[in-house]
């Protein structure tokens, strides 16, 4: 056996000769990294593999399609983010940093399928980061302890294939991907090669039997998945699990997805007892003032994906003794903020050059909805000029450059969704005709640009409608 030392960068994987500060390849610096690598001959190189999943070719023509067929893991969230669920030989890549619950949300996973889906088959949990005792502590706490859920505590890939051979389970967890080494190939566990050769070794061993796979990975601390790219593009589906700092909900996004779209998100809340599916699209609001009437606070309808999510904006618009008075949002996007900003300067007659002005999207989560807008403009009118916005108003509309409104996607879902959370009023740009009518328990307001809204605020308020000298006729440009 012939070895020879090559310097590899742990980002783009690309190999060289001699070391340089600066990858060649990505351009990233100090991330080149030594090891040894085996020199094979021809004929060792074609007999190593464990299996081999290839088939002869055929035509296009004549090609069968795959029909996807999802089956529920139990966890309606994580259906979600999956488009329905998980289909034979699904290779899952689930990445997030440490201790945000990878691995309580793959146990807990893996209790859902031995409890439905896969009631009478096996499951194989292989942890490479903690003892049998740890898991069975975690698994006890949350209460996840069925019969047929195998636990294994290995590093070594041959050994890992041996045992998934023997039992033959219907699903396997791999935690985390970058414990796992394989034995015929020179490198330290984590190392480029070593991960993207257990992770093709792993993906022909699972698609040979059709199990689902789930490997669990880490990211660095840019964020992005630690280990070579070539990983993300080996598996079916990334997912990528995260949180806003100091937040209990766990937003779960695909990134990417071959069985189905990558625009929906999965949200779960950390308990003592474990994650918990967050279903109801409310709960990102705050409960001591959902019944009553706050000045800043504005509610409306966004859309993650195919799910409609109820929102709460709050904006504070305060004196500033600051010579460039501060704009800080949190949850939505600031360039978009600081142009909402200056249209209602420019188009109304607002002034915010002495203010300071905080907005924040209730729940940890960000959003780039452009249907956000409307509530936006309402909240921080609201708080601007002291005028209480009813808790039974919802606002959805995106706003132009020009302070004009125009309709969002789904606005019809949007409004359905409203209807059926109760709200009384809802104020948008204009309906078609063939909408009209059709919500009986939601009155329509149409605001066709920021003065019509500025108006519209002031006859909430009777008492303060004349918005501290302003006549609300004069608001518009």
């Amino acid at each position: 056996m012939k070895l020879k030392t090559i310097y590899r960068c742990q980002q783009c994987g690309q190999a060289a000769a001699k070391w340089a500060g600066q990858c060649p390849g990505c351009g990233g610096w100090n991330t080149l990294v030594e090891e040894v690598e085996e020199v094979l001959t021809k004929a060792a190189a074609k007999a190593r593999g464990l299996t081999d999943f290839s088939e002869a070719p055929v035509k296009l023509s004549e090609a069968r399609a795959m029909k996807a067929e999802h089956a529920p893991t139990g966890l309606p969230e994580l259906d979600r983010a999956l488009g329905g669920g998980l289909v034979n030989g699904q290779v899952v890549l689930l990445a997030g940093p440490p201790g945000i619950g990878k691995s309580t949300l793959t146990l807990e996973t893996c209790a859902a399928l031995a409890a439905g889906a896969y009631k009478a088959g096996k499951i194989l949990y292989v942890s490479g980061e903690e003892s049998l005792a740890q898991v069975g502590s975690r698994a006890e706490r949350l209460g996840a302890r069925p019969d047929n859920v195998y636990l294994m505590s290995e590093t070594n890939l041959a050994r890992i294939v041996e045992e998934y051979r023997k039992i033959k389970p219907s699903f396997l967890v791999i935690d985390s991907i970058q414990t796992v080494y394989h034995p015929e190939f020179v490198g330290s566990p984590g190392s480029v090669g070593q991960i993207r050769e257990c992770a093709s070794e792993l993906l022909k061993t699972v698609k040979a039997s059709g199990s689902p796979l789930f490997l669990l990975g880490h990211v660095t601390k840019e964020g992005s998945l630690a280990g070579p790219k070539v990983l993300e593009h080996i598996v079916d589906t990334v997912l990528y699990f995260d949180a806003e700092k100091n937040n209990v909900f766990r937003v779960l996004r695909p990134h990417k997805n071959r069985f189905g779209p990558v625009d929906e998100t999965g949200i779960f809340e950390m308990t003592s007892k474990g994650l918990r599916s967050v279903e109801e699209a409310g709960l990102m609001l705050s409960d001591d003032l959902r019944d009553r009437a706050v000045a800043g606070r504005a509610f409306t309808i966004a859309f993650e994906g195919a799910r409609p999510m109820l929102a709460e904006i709050q904006a504070l618009a305060a004196h500033s003794y600051l010579p460039y008075p501060r704009r800080t949002v949190t949850g939505l996007d600031l360039n978009r903020a600081q142009m909402l900003i200056a249209a209602l300067e420019k188009n109304v007659g607002l002034r915010f050059d002495e203010m300071d002005v905080f907005a924040s999207l209730q729940g940890g989560i960000k959003l780039k909805d452009p249907a956000l807008d409307l509530a936006f403009c309402a909240a921080l009118v609201s708080s601007a000029k002291d005028i209480p916005l009813p808790p039974d108003c919802v606002f959805i509309g995106e706003v132009g450059i020009l302070a004009q409104t125009s309709s969002p996607g789904f606005l019809d879902r949007r409004l359905a969704e409203a209807e059926r959370l109760g709200f009384k009023t809802a104020f948008v740009p204009k309906l078609p005709k063939k909408d009209e009518g059709r919500f009986k328990g939601l009155r329509l307001e149409a605001v066709r640009d920021m003065g019509a809204l500025y108006a519209a605020l002031a006859k909430l308020t009777p008492a303060k409608g004349s918005l501290k000298g302003i006549a609300p006729d004069a608001a518009r440009p």
